[in-house]
């Protein structure tokens, strides 16, 4: 265990490099193996399943299961940043959601249809892994780094997250597409179906072993006067999240932007997680290889093509103004949901990955930013910044039960898609509304 003081560059690299540690979950499980290995195990004639005595079809059931997730999430993470800064051993509530995460991610190896609901429990466990982690994880920069050390160390945290997770990706794209290579042999199934279940033991391993270097440097936590958590600090955050909305409720330009945020960003993160669903049940591949290999593809050029994005979006703001280029941005997605719904050849699906990806980085970093520059003067950014985290997962939850309501109706996620082009639309329209208001440039 090693005691280094605030600012010291070890300690800001090792806390950094948690994210090279646990990007691969975000990446390999809810974008690119793990849909396309779920949709394999369905017969593409017959997608449904009976789960909880209903019967589903498999993207819906996916859907449905991801917004519990979330749902879990924005309840707990107030009450894990409630705490978070009163006990002093913080880092053990970050690494027993870490655990939970990886080895949830390690169970996903025996995932499969006669064993469907050990396969969800896994899914939705990871899911919480990952986020509650990552609540311990972002309230240690203000221990670990000063004010104008931490833009740069949390820039270079994506950083390092972004590398490692495409070179895992990368790798985990050799097993399934050479598994004989790896000395993947046709056991039971399809090779390629076995080393996607081998590729998730990978994103656990990876996940724990990297994370050593993290907690190795990192502090317990401050420890404050007393260790016993008490009811009114369990709900600390709660009551965080009430104070924040007092304030937003009579800041007109904060809550028209919040509102705008709140509709758009339900759109975005849906898009995000369904995207490759809805290439393997949509898209005309000419084999299953071809879906396989040509969906981690596509995600690797969204992954590409966002950083891009980000440095297209970052001069755009500059020359034209934040509000003015994410009513651009947010026109150019109802566009793309649109186009969505006529898409059905691989080479379409290609091209509708980069334009994805252009606007994907930028549209995220962005609203981040603007949020930033419309907060009041304050002290207590977290707070604040806990209030939007918990807004962007609220909309998730209804963005992906919206999509699974209209996906297990219709029995096509197309109509789901084009309607969250309505969500985008919406977006414009408050957007365009607040940019008469606001004198942000």
């Amino acid at each position: 265990m090693s005691h280094l003081l605030k600012g010291d560059k070890k300690l800001l690299n090792a806390w950094a490099f948690y994210d090279w540690a646990n990007s691969a979950y975000p990446l390999v499980i809810s974008s690119a193996i793990f849909p396309i290995f779920y949709n394999a195990l369905f017969d593409a004639k017959n997608p449904y399943l009976t789960v909880f005595g209903y019967h589903f079809k498999n993207s819906a059931l996916i859907s449905f299961v991801t917004a519990v997730g979330f749902l879990v999430v924005a309840f707990i993470s107030p009450l894990l940043s409630g705490i978070a800064d009163y006990v002093g051993n913080k880092k053990s509530f970050m690494q027993f959601f870490c655990y939970l995460g990886a080895l949830s991610c390690i169970g996903l190896n025996w995932f499969s249809l006669d064993s469907i609901y050990f396969g969800l429990l896994c899914y939705f466990l990871g899911l919480i892994g990952f986020w509650g982690s990552l609540v311990f994880y972002n309230s240690y920069l203000p221990d670990i780094a000063y004010p104008e050390q931490q833009d740069a160390i949390s820039a270079k945290g994506y950083s390092l997250g972004y590398f490692g997770s495409v070179l895992l990706l990368m790798v985990n794209l050799g097993m399934v597409m050479q598994p004989e290579a790896f000395g993947i042999s046709n056991t039971s199934g399809s090779a390629a179906i076995k080393a996607m279940q081998y590729s998730f033991v990978t994103v656990g391993i990876w996940w724990i072993v990297f994370s050593q270097y993290t907690y190795y440097y990192l502090p317990k936590g401050n420890r404050s006067t007393s260790k016993k958590v008490t009811t009114s600090i369990l709900f600390n955050g709660f009551k965080e999240l009430k104070t924040v909305w007092a304030i937003v409720k009579q800041n007109v330009i904060l809550q028209g932007y919040l509102r705008s945020f709140f509709v758009y960003s339900m759109a975005v993160q849906t898009v995000m997680l369904i995207a490759t669903y809805f290439g393997a049940q949509e898209i005309a591949w000419s084999s299953e290889s071809e879906s396989t290999t040509g969906l981690i593809i596509c995600i690797l050029v969204i992954q590409l093509v966002a950083i891009a994005g980000a440095f297209i979006t970052s001069y755009a703001s500059a020359k034209f103004g934040n509000i003015p280029t994410l009513v651009a941005i947010n026109s150019f997605w109802v566009l793309l949901c649109i186009a969505a719904y006529f898409i059905t050849q691989p080479f379409e699906f290609y091209i509708m990955a980069g334009l994805v990806g252009l606007v994907m980085g930028g549209i995220q970093s962005l609203s981040r930013s603007t949020y930033s520059k419309l907060l009041p003067e304050t002290k207590d950014t977290a707070s604040f910044f806990s209030f939007y985290d918990v807004a962007e997962k609220i909309g998730i939850v209804i963005g992906m039960l919206v999509y699974g309501l209209i996906d297990q109706i219709t029995g096509s996620p197309r109509f789901a898609i084009v309607f969250l082009a309505l969500f985008f639309l919406t977006g414009v329209v408050l957007l365009i509304q607040l940019h008469k208001k606001t004198k942000l440039t």
